[in-house]
């Protein structure tokens, strides 16, 4: 039977356990993928074990030091680390030959007498290269798996022999207004608002006039029954596979799922089901991107993540995440006391700034359009001339008390709906209207199992902390060989 939670719990704080950190590494050999298996100590599986017979080379020598973190902007961020291997005769120079990037990695935690199912994930994620830096010692660098979505959502062109023969083939997720269409077929005035099968396509106009069309939903396209005067855009309920959503979780996993290189995708293995799940539950608000150049999955995934203030993350065991900072932090509270922090560590490493207002752009007009000249209504022009739709959340009294007056940045979203951006625009606000202060601090083995996000209640003598703080975790940095955790929480 397969160790459970709370004895792989009771057996980090056992000071009898004979730990051993196994990694299992793909590198290009002679053109082949090949694994290779290292170990802090020496370790051989047994023959029931997978993989079975297996001598682990014992040369791990340092690093296997994690390190993850949450924007509180929302921005991406890849966790990193490094693997040291002792090579003093040189017996593995020939390693620096093979081609390590992009490769699987896996690191495992556990105690050399346990069979190797029984060993935990601790790190599943891809090698960014190798390298010595030291002649006796050799260098994994390693980041999560987020990496694997640095590539173009598709590369697919249009093809044929029209003028636009070499144009990107459009993508549509979820709902989006007055985007231009890429037109395929100028004899029948074909256009292909999508690369595949759409919901719906609500409306296509001509300089800003409705116009009647054909659709081809199945198709993801439409044509014109008349001769187009201008610019022609259309507004669009975009991509169905099978079924369509315009939630930000379900077309992150469409994203992760189906774009990029097919070598790259993600899995449903991949993703963390019941984060997405209550991602969906919490935040179901409609949102919709369009891309008709080349455009990286890792940024159309945050950018639709961050319209809610969230980004996508890689758990331990590499599953896909999605998680904000807010605070309240939400789920079980949990608490780091005194007795958690090593001595004299604590400090404070950031203070956010306080604003007084926040301004979203919501509904984004994929084509702008200045100086329409049919005779649509006039605020009709007015808003295919704007880009964004604004929605503004102030509180005066924290204005006056910072003496604060500057216009705010716009953060753009993909939200579509004017409450739906007044709600997130309110909620930053409520975050950024006071200074927040996130502390660091070193710790043991207590704190190894914390994950980024969780809600934990921060005591300590200084820095006004005595009464307990209510915060969040947003920085983790844990070195497997020494069992030593350095925690930022955001407070």
């Amino acid at each position: 039977m397969a160790i459970s939670d709370t004895q792989f719990t009771e057996w980090l704080e056992d000071q009898s356990a004979v730990r051993c950190v196994l990694v299992d590494a793909v590198a290009n050999v002679s053109g082949a993928d090949t694994t290779r298996y290292l170990s802090t100590t020496g370790y051989v599986t047994g023959g029931s074990d997978t993989p079975a017979n297996t001598d682990y080379l014992p040369i791990i020598s340092g690093g296997v030091s994690f390190t993850e973190s949450l924007d509180i902007e929302a921005k991406a961020s890849l966790s990193f680390g490094n693997i040291e291997l002792s090579n003093p005769s040189g017996e593995y120079d020939e390693w620096l030959n093979d081609v390590w990037v992009n490769r699987q990695i896996q690191v495992f935690i556990g105690d050399v007498r346990w069979a190797r199912a029984d060993f935990r994930l601790i790190f599943d994620g891809i090698s960014a290269d190798i390298s010595s830096p030291g002649i006796a010692k050799l260098s994994i660098s390693v980041r999560d798996k987020l990496q694997r979505l640095n590539t173009p959502v598709h590369d697919v062109l249009l093809g044929g022999t029209t003028a636009n023969k070499d144009r990107l083939l459009p993508i549509c997720m979820g709902e989006v207004f007055n985007v231009t269409p890429l037109l395929s077929n100028p004899a029948t005035h074909e256009y292909i608002v999508h690369a595949r099968a759409v919901e719906d396509i609500i409306e296509v106009r001509d300089n800003g006039v409705p116009v009647d069309f054909t659709k081809n939903n199945p198709a993801g396209k439409f044509t014109l029954d008349q001769n187009p005067h201008g610019t022609i855009t259309a507004s669009v309920q975009g991509d169905k596979p099978m079924t369509y959503s315009n939630t930000i979780a379900d077309l992150i996993q469409i994203l992760v799922t189906d774009g990029g290189k097919v070598s790259e995708q993600f899995t449903a293995s991949d993703i963390d089901t019941a984060n997405f799940t209550a991602f969906n539950s919490a935040n179901p608000q409609p949102v919709g991107s369009f891309f008709n150049v080349r455009t990286n999955v890792l940024k159309a995934v945050n950018d639709l993540a961050a319209s809610v203030g969230a980004q996508a993350v890689m758990s331990r065991a590499g599953l896909l995440r999605l998680l904000k900072v807010e605070l309240p932090a939400t789920g079980a509270d949990g608490a780091i006391t005194t007795d958690d922090i090593e001595e004299n560590s604590l400090k404070i490493i950031a203070r956010t700034g306080v604003r007084a207002s926040i301004k979203l752009g919501f509904c984004k007009n994929y084509t702008v359009q200045n100086g329409i000249q049919t005779g649509i209504p006039e605020d009709n022009k007015v808003l295919f001339s704007e880009q964004w739709l604004d929605r503004v959340a102030t509180d005066t009294s924290t204005a006056t008390q910072y003496k604060l007056d500057a216009e705010p940045k716009r953060k753009e979203t993909q939200l579509l709906v004017q409450a739906d951006a007044d709600v997130e625009a309110q909620r930053l606000l409520d975050f950024f209207k006071v200074p927040r202060t996130t502390y660091s601090f070193n710790g043991g083995v207590r704190l190894i199992e914390m994950q980024l996000g969780d809600k934990k209640t921060l005591t300590h003598p200084r820095f006004g902390l005595s009464s307990g703080v209510d915060g969040m975790v947003v920085m983790l940095k844990i070195d497997w060989l020494k069992f030593k955790v350095s925690m930022g929480v955001i407070t």
